[in-house]
């Protein structure tokens, strides 16, 4: 096991009616930006139940973060929190408002030349307004880490920052009971590939962090296709809330090597033909795997034997069989696991591979091998 540091700052409150508790996590003299996307909230009952808890406090509202939430939109919230003195940010929504509210919380302090330095030049941000979450889509585990990811034009760039871990999350699995089946979806597969970004690369001892990252796979893989048909089973909303949070909370990524190349293709496709962020990894994830079955040979026959029980054949026919179970377990939740599918030709090739050159993922993957001319195969993979 590699040496580590860990440190999640995030309180989480989890069950049905905590948002009821909302009030006693601010203090009474904060004035409150209450933040959220398109508008959903005012329909599952969220909003009245956060403007109740937060009857004594000043409350301004800010609305239409969109999914990858846009640089241009993001700034406008910064101008509102200047202008109003805003003390405190509460994202209500699911990963892409949170992230956004991430931005908006460093940005805000921001002495440069342009905020947007932050994700293009990776600068260091000195200070951030505190923040926390009402979760209402679990996937990104962004309520509880220091992640964010912004888009602007056809650029989707991340940042991570220990300044920006929410003070707290509130995660009540009865408020996911209305989502959409494709966003429901989309939750499961984006917790999964997370889960497998930081376990599926090569062995270090680490026994402890791959049984916790086992586990959370075997319950995403029990629970996901399972939720699609009893929507408003509370026990399934749960696992899948909390495993989402788990897999990327920081926990199982300590003290192991973690990949990311699948993610980094993903924001290109994004970027460039506005694809799901979740339907991106279904897709590139698979292909990194066949691409690099040798790399990752001895973790994959792990992976075989330890979440897919697969037991008999050979080696090769394990990899194999484990590989084919993953892209099997993607369409079983409904995404699309190929860039035809997405009416993307192997003409769009050169253009994703610009993208990546130019925002310097040209040393991918956990050993950094992942060069052009690899993504450029994987993405043939992927065809």
């Amino acid at each position: 096991m590699q040496n580590f540091e860990f440190h999640n700052t995030t309180k989480i409150l989890f069950g049905e009616g905590k948002i009821e508790t909302l009030a006693n996590e601010i203090p009474k003299d904060k004035k409150v930006l209450l933040a959220y996307g398109g508008g959903s909230i005012k329909k599952n009952g969220v909003y009245d139940q956060a403007m109740t808890a937060l009857k004594d406090h000043k409350v301004i509202e800010f609305s239409g973060i969109e999914p990858n939430p846009h640089y241009d939109t993001l700034m406008k919230a910064v101008e509102l929190v200047k202008n109003e003195n805003v003390d405190f940010i509460l994202a209500v929504g699911g990963g892409s408002v949170i992230d956004g509210c991430k931005f908006i919380s460093a940005a805000v302090h921001y002495e440069g030349d342009e905020p947007w330095h932050i994700m293009e030049k990776q600068e260091k941000i000195e200070s951030a307004l505190p923040l926390g979450t009402i979760l209402t889509l679990p996937a990104t585990g962004s309520e509880s880490n220091g992640n964010f990811v912004v888009t602007r034009g056809n650029e989707k760039m991340g940042y991570s920052s220990q300044l920006v871990f929410p003070q707290f999350s509130i995660l009540d699995p009865t408020v996911t009971y209305s989502l959409p089946e494709k966003q429901t979806a989309n939750g499961v597969v984006d917790a999964f590939v997370h889960v497998m970004e930081q376990y599926l690369t090569h062995p270090v001892q680490a026994r402890v962090q791959d049984r916790f990252a086992e586990g959370l796979l075997q319950t995403l893989t029990e629970v996901g296709p399972q939720i699609l048909k009893t929507p408003e089973d509370y026990d399934l909303r749960a696992n899948i809330m909390w495993s989402a949070t788990l897999a990327l909370n920081t926990l199982i990524g300590k003290g192991v090597p973690q990949d990311w190349a699948t993610h980094m293709i993903g924001h290109e496709l994004t970027g460039l033909f506005g694809m799901d962020h979740a339907q991106t990894l279904a897709i590139v994830l698979p292909a990194v795997l066949k691409e690099r079955h040798e790399k990752k040979h001895d973790k994959l026959i792990q992976y075989a034997e330890r979440v897919w029980n697969i037991q008999e054949g050979s080696d090769e026919e394990k990899v194999n069989a484990a590989i084919e179970k993953t892209e099997s377990f993607f369409k079983e939740m409904k995404l699309s696991t190929r860039l035809s599918e997405e009416n993307i030709s192997e003409d769009e090739i050169p253009n994703i591979l610009k993208q990546l050159e130019k925002h310097g993922m040209t040393e991918l993957g956990e050993d950094g091998n992942v060069d052009l001319a690899m993504s450029e195969r994987i993405l043939r993979r992927a065809l």
